[in-house]
């Protein structure tokens, strides 16, 4: 019988190809773009048989550990660890770290399942033979990547080539080829011995730390180091900073697969798509008889073969062909699905733009451990927000220095302290905290609370806050 498999999933990648829904600080993991599931909450459903896959750990960053856990929460998914990555690294030192942390709750003999946490995949028979073919070849002693095949002569995936038949399904790995040009990936698809790279692995513990310490001991001594000075803050494990960062940023591939001779690919015949442009995300949607993809609130006319979704404006469009009509809280994106993957060069100038730059950073609504806030408006010396809170959760013990709030409650029952008082806020009732007053909001009901926040004040940035009592350990 084969050990179980414990899947490491990818979490941290700071995508900006799906703009405006995608920021540096809401990758597209995280965003409802094929169904009613974010992509990391389908990628958790795909893990959790629990006859094939142990709890999953999840490698990420400071800024995603919030979302991760709360999407983690709302799928009923019991995490094995949110392991919190100081600094990016590549994806060399992240397996690495997996590897060292599977290795020491399941021993070297595990099966370790790498996987990105933003792709697109159709469950069917097709994909579990292709997971038990990958078990059995990396029982052998090999280092297993999943080959997809091309459908086209894509120029944003690297390419594998097949080699000798090596049992199982699988083939010895030739050679790697890099993001080609077009004409190049054409003539690798001519040959009919490519697939394309999907990112994910699986090899047994022991192999991939063994081929580590010949190939790239100092990623594996820096990932050492991380997990014996790691820290646990609730249910993060925040990696130490002295020895993740002495880790080159480096991928896998580079630092471990086009040098190993144990490399092996799976060809893999089941559906996948990394979405990594909005072209993707209009070829996997569910298209009308006039070929369009609609989400949200959107009417259109004489329009064909388009994608358009809207997180909040309702989205007129007439008398378009091969558009993408995408508009998020605060900004719209419109342009043709054929130049969809140069979209990171528009992403830029607003990056560089101090009058846009916000837009490629955060998004309005931002997720917390007790709920989030979303910013509706703000001015001159004020803001406005709607805060919501899920039952039972309270924010931190708190006092702002330079800006005083007005709460409404408008959904739900609040209990507001405030210095030494402690009072219950009802539907249509208000409240003033003064500038300086220690004060906490917290949800005793059970339906979600929703409060409509005004400060006011000189200053309204977010380090204004003093928490002296914090469940959640927010920075």
């Amino acid at each position: 019988m084969l050990p179980k498999i414990i899947p490491a999933i990818m979490a941290g990648g700071r995508g900006t190809r799906l703009w405006p829904l995608s920021r540096a600080t809401a990758a597209k993991q995280f965003l409802k773009l094929v169904g009613e599931e974010t992509l990391f909450q389908a990628t958790l459903e795909r893990v959790s048989d629990s006859a094939i896959y142990g709890a999953p750990l999840v490698i990420t960053n400071e800024d995603y550990r919030f979302l991760v856990a709360e999407q983690a929460r709302q799928r009923g998914v019991t995490l094995s660890s949110i392991v919190l990555e100081p600094v990016p690294r590549n994806t060399a030192a992240a397996v690495a770290v997996a590897a060292r942390i599977v290795a020491d709750r399941f021993g070297r003999d595990a099966f370790l399942f790498v996987l990105p946490s933003d792709h697109a995949i159709t469950v069917d028979d097709a994909y579990k033979s292709c997971i038990h073919s990958a078990c059995l070849t990396a029982a052998d002693g090999k280092l297993v990547t999943f080959g997809i095949q091309p459908t086209g002569p894509a120029t944003g995936y690297g390419y594998i080539e097949c080699g000798m038949d090596i049992g199982n399904g699988a083939h010895a790995v030739n050679r790697f080829v890099e993001k080609p040009s077009r004409e190049k990936a054409a003539a690798l698809l001519e040959s009919g011995h490519y697939f394309w790279n999907s990112g994910m692995f699986l090899f047994q513990v022991g192999t991939v730390i063994a081929e580590l310490e010949e190939y790239a001991p100092d990623v594996l001594t820096a990932a050492q180091n991380a997990v014996d000075g790691s820290t646990v803050d609730a249910d993060f494990l925040r990696l130490a900073f002295e020895g993740f960062s002495k880790a080159p940023s480096i991928s896998i591939d580079c630092a471990l697969m086009e040098k190993t001779a144990n490399a092996a690919v799976l060809p893999s015949h089941f559906s996948w798509s990394d979405l990594g442009s909005w072209d993707a995300v209009w070829e996997i949607g569910e298209r009308n008889v006039d070929g369009n993809v609609i989400k949200g609130n959107a009417t259109v006319s004489n329009t064909k073969n388009s994608l358009v979704m809207s997180r909040a404006s309702h989205l007129a469009v007439q008398g378009l062909d091969g558009v993408a009509v995408i508009a998020s809280e605060d900004a719209v994106f419109v342009g043709r699905l054929e130049e969809a993957h140069e979209i990171g060069n528009l992403v830029k100038r607003l990056a560089g733009d101090r009058n846009t730059a916000h837009l490629t950073e955060s998004h309005p609504t931002s997720l917390r451990p007790w709920g989030g806030y979303t910013t509706i408006l703000t001015g001159d010396r004020f803001q406005v927000r709607r805060l919501f809170v899920h039952p039972g959760k309270m924010l931190s013990l708190q006092r702002h220095f330079h800006r005083s709030e007005h709460w409404i409650c408008v959904k739900g029952v609040a209990e507001v302290t405030i210095d030494d008082e402690v009072g219950i806020l009802h539907e249509n009732q208000s409240i003033y905290i003064p500038e300086g007053a220690v004060h906490q909001l917290g949800n005793p009901g059970k339906i979600m609370l929703e409060i409509i926040e005004i400060q006011t004040g000189s200053y309204l940035g977010e380090d204004d806050i003093v928490r002296l009592v914090d469940e959640f350990a927010e920075r």
